[in-house]
C-alpha cells in the first residue's frame, strides 16, 4: 500500500483551481447572450476521491473536460439564476463572484494546510536546528 501523505490538500487545491477556472469563465461571460452559468459541487467531488485515487497529469485535460465530467469526479452544472434575464445569460455577476472569492480564499487555506504538512515533514527530516 502506498502512502501519500499529500494526497487530501492536493485533491482540494486541484478541484479548487478547476472551479476558479468556471467561476472565471462565468465570470467572463456575464454579457454573452444565452450563455448559462455553471458551477461545481464540493461534495460530489469529494465523494469521488474518497472512493477511488484519481491521478492527474495533464493541466489541458482539464480544460476539455471542465464543462462535463472530469477525472476528479466533478460534475459541472448549471446555476439556476435568482432573477431571469432578457438575452436568456443566467450569469449574476454578484453571485459569481462572490463564489469566486470564496473558493479563492479556500484555495488559500488547502495551499496553507499543505504547506503545513511540508513543513512538519521537513521538521521531523531534519530534527530541531
Amino acid at each position: 500500500m502506498k502512502i501519500q501523505p499529500f494526497a487530501q490538500h492536493e485533491q482540494a487545491v486541484k478541484f479548487r483551481a478547476l472551479r476558479n477556472e468556471v467561476l472565471s469563465s462565468n465570470i467572463a461571460n456575464a454579457d454573452t447572450p444565452n450563455y448559462k452559468a455553471r458551477d461545481i459541487d464540493f461534495k460530489s467531488v469529494l465523494k469521488g476521491t474518497q472512493a477511488t485515487q484519481l491521478p492527474m497529469t495533464k493541466t489541458s485535460q482539464l480544460h476539455r473536460d471542465a464543462w462535463t465530467t472530469n477525472k476528479m469526479g466533478a460534475v459541472v452544472q448549471y446555476r439556476i439564476p435568482m432573477q431571469s434575464t432578457l438575452d436568456g445569460n443566467t450569469v449574476e455577476t454578484d453571485v459569481e463572484q462572490a463564489a469566486f472569492a470564496e473558493n479563492a480564499v479556500m484555495y488559500r487555506a488547502s495551499l496553507s494546510f499543505l504547506d503545513g504538512q511540508i513543513k512538519g515533514l521537513r521538521f521531523a527530516i531534519r530534527g530541531s536546528d
